[in-house]
């Protein structure tokens, strides 16, 4: 027999139980929740779901009410008059997205003075904390230029790393060039700054060659060195000298310093990204022997990889019991999991929990729970979960609205869902083809064949270009309510419209094959013959194996986890790095340096580019 939990509206605070597991010690609770998940208790669980909405579903929490700010405490006036000037800048610059034009106007408002060098400071230093770069690039270039301030070498550090987080690698070369002409020592800095920009900037073969550089020359790489040329490996898919690199770090008699938990995270999430669990899994294992600690980041990174909810929630309870408390993507990857398997009651508790906890929820948050009602078509919650968005500080965008409309598509409600589609477009969005495709499925859910084609020929005089799931919807209908010929003008449309068919496409015109002439037509079409490898025969009819077939399509939004999974790198800090950089080795030729780091055998593009990175940093 199924066990029997207990949902209450109201959780009690915060605990360190699982939501599903609290709920079964709840027996005073005020009306049960069965899990077998079976279909015939679909309507009840629809029917208990409404009483929760009807109860208080998603009320407001403390932690969402305004908090008064604490009383401040200042030298004197003038200490108080500052303080606020300097906030009162900062909120211009920030509300202007220019930096350089409200500092000018303060140097005219002050009879042309120079800024005080604290005030300055203190703004880059803010910026540099709030990683908007963008801004501290744009300072430091003007300063650069003003007579009144020493453009010294800590700002050169500076704005070559601002640079680098960019990925702005033209204008990281041009500052490493400035700071040769004036004298100033080549560092670890300097060298990792270009490094990332090469990587963020998408030019892997010349982050490569400059790692490769410093690793056989000065400056040594230092610790973040190693973190950001792992990150650079694994997003340049060059994932071999990504794993040989790691194994070197592994081996204490080779590796210059031991491998940190970030460095273990980006080889969890290169593990998820190769599709690779079970090495995801060693690595885990391994973290755990060396003794690095296990964070939230950790367990969110192998959770990310889990698509059935209930090894997500084996990680999760595990993650718990490590005293490790959730984050927001924590509860979200959980949610997107139980919404995923259409266990509703689930996915609201563990909402509810994150919540109480005192978690505030994101945009992405949202959307997954609006996502687990809607692709039941549980248009009431998921109506409640949208009002719940704004009040939570959490302004709906278009992911939302289209999540919202189709909730209506699978009710199916296709007049509410016009309705929506209505309020959309008035509430200033403009639809995308996703928004276009939920309404063409929905209609040819009903078979409703004019309506469809109606939207999807308004979708084209909107300008947006039909994709591979609309033209497959389309095609599915026309085949199911006309005939086989249908089908093939609609996948030979797809075509023409150079929009390549997948495997669902595929196996729905060969499904759609009834008569040995149709059988025979649809293979020639998918270019498959009876004996390929990566075809089943059915009735006749040669299928092509997919395992990601799948009818919901309709915005994914936790599969976007994984990346954000990963911490963004720590800054640099320039003084030390720079200090400890001091100590350099002997050079050795640039000759022998470029046979060591590329072995040219000939001019390919990899060693083109490898060898104008170094030429680089040699200027």
């Amino acid at each position: 027999m199924a066990p029997t939990l207990y949902f209450k509206p109201y959780i009690s605070p915060p605990s360190t139980t699982p939501p599903h597991h609290r709920q079964q010690q709840q027996k005073t609770a005020a009306f049960p929740v069965n899990l077998n998940g079976n279909s015939s208790d679909y309507s009840s669980r629809r029917r208990r779901l409404e009483v929760v909405v009807a109860r208080g579903m998603l009320s407001p929490r403390k932690f969402l009410q305004r908090r008064r700010r604490k009383d401040e405490v200042f030298k004197d006036a003038d200490d108080e008059a500052e303080q606020k000037n300097w906030r009162e800048l900062m909120q211009v610059i920030e509300e202007t997205g220019c930096a350089v034009s409200v500092l000018k106007s303060r140097r005219i408002d002050n009879n042309k003075q120079p800024l005080p060098k604290h005030l300055v400071v203190g703004t880059l230093v803010r910026f540099k904390q709030l990683k908007k770069w963008h801004l501290v690039s744009e300072i430091l270039e003007w300063l650069r230029t003003q007579h009144w301030w020493v453009f010294n070498e800590m700002d050169s550090l500076m704005l070559i790393t601002a640079y680098g987080k960019q990925g702005n690698f033209n204008a990281a070369e041009k500052v490493l060039s400035y700071m040769n002409k004036m004298g100033f020592v080549p560092n670890v800095v300097s060298h990792t700054a270009l490094m990332e920009a090469y990587g963020r900037g998408g030019r892997y073969n010349n982050a490569e060659a400059i790692f490769r550089r410093m690793q056989f020359s000065e400056p040594e790489p230092s610790a973040v060195t190693y973190q950001i040329i792992l990150k650079i490996f694994v997003e340049g898919n060059k994932f071999k000298e990504a794993e040989e690199l790691f194994e070197t770090l592994l081996d204490e008699e080779k590796s210059p310093l031991k491998p940190d938990q970030k460095m273990f995270h980006m080889m969890i999430y290169m593990q998820r990204k190769a599709g690779s669990y079970e090495k995801a899994r060693k690595v885990f294992a391994l973290m755990t022997e060396r003794g690095v600690p296990l964070s939230t980041v950790t367990y969110n990174s192998l959770m990310s990889f889990e698509t059935n909810y209930k090894e997500v929630s084996k990680i999760y309870d595990q993650m718990q019991r490590s005293g490790l408390k959730p984050d927001v993507i924590s509860y979200a990857l959980l949610i997107n999991a139980y919404g995923k398997a259409r266990r509703e009651d689930e996915a609201l508790a563990v909402f509810e929990e994150m919540l109480d906890a005192g978690v505030r929820p994101t945009h992405k948050a949202y959307n997954i729970l609006l996502d687990a009602f809607a692709i039941s078509g549980m248009v009431e919650q998921a109506r409640t979960v949208f009002k719940s968005m704004r009040r939570d500080r959490c302004t709906p965008d278009l992911c939302s609205y289209t999540t919202m409309l189709s909730a209506y598509v699978n009710a199916p409600d296709m007049e509410g869902a016009e309705k929506f589609f209505i309020r959309l477009k008035r509430d200033g969005f403009e639809p995308n083809v996703v928004t276009y495709g939920a309404l063409i499925k929905g209609y040819a859910k009903i078979n409703n064949l004019e309506k469809m084609m109606e939207k999807y020929e308004e979708m084209q005089l909107s300008g947006i270009k039909a994709n591979q799931t609309i033209f497959t919807t389309i095609m599915d209908a026309y085949g199911k309510n006309q005939d086989f010929g249908s089908a093939v003008i609609w996948y030979k449309e797809m075509e023409r419209h150079r929009v390549s068919p997948d495997r669902k496409a595929n196996n729905i015109l060969l499904s759609l094959a009834k008569t040995a002439d149709e059988q025979k037509e649809a293979n020639q079409l998918v270019g498959h013959s009876d004996d390929c490898d990566d075809v089943h025969s059915v009735n006749g009819v040669s299928m092509l194996v997919d395992d990601d077939d799948d009818d919901d399509e309709d915005n994914d939004e936790g599969d976007d986890y994984g990346e954000d999974n990963n911490e963004d790198d720590d800054d640099m800090d320039e003084q030390d790095e720079y200090n400890a950089a001091g100590d350099t080795r002997e050079r050795i030729s640039y000759s022998e340096e470029q046979e060591a780091v590329i072995g040219l055998n000939g001019y390919t593009q990899q060693n083109r580019e490898s060898l104008h990175a170094l030429q680089v940093i040699h200027l």
